[in-house]
């Protein structure tokens, strides 16, 4: 669980962006977001299998591209 304590002097502006910035580090709300409506194991098979393949595409590219520019 995220805990900020103001620091001395600190506004609580200042705390509250440091706040949300724990916030963002930890995943919290991704993680609110992806909890928030349920999916089929099927569909997060098929998610997962599509990021894998993103992933795999842009490494292909960049080998490509750096293979063009020798």
């Amino acid at each position: 669980m995220v805990e900020v304590k103001i620091r001395e002097g600190e506004s609580l502006d200042e705390a509250l962006k440091r706040f949300k910035r724990e916030v963002e580090k930890e995943g919290i709300l991704k993680l609110a977001r992806e909890k928030m409506y349920y999916k089929s194991q099927s569909v997060l098979k098929k998610e997962k299998m599509a990021a894998i393949k993103r992933k795999l595409e842009i490494k292909r590219k960049k080998r490509e591209l750096s293979k063009s520019k020798r």
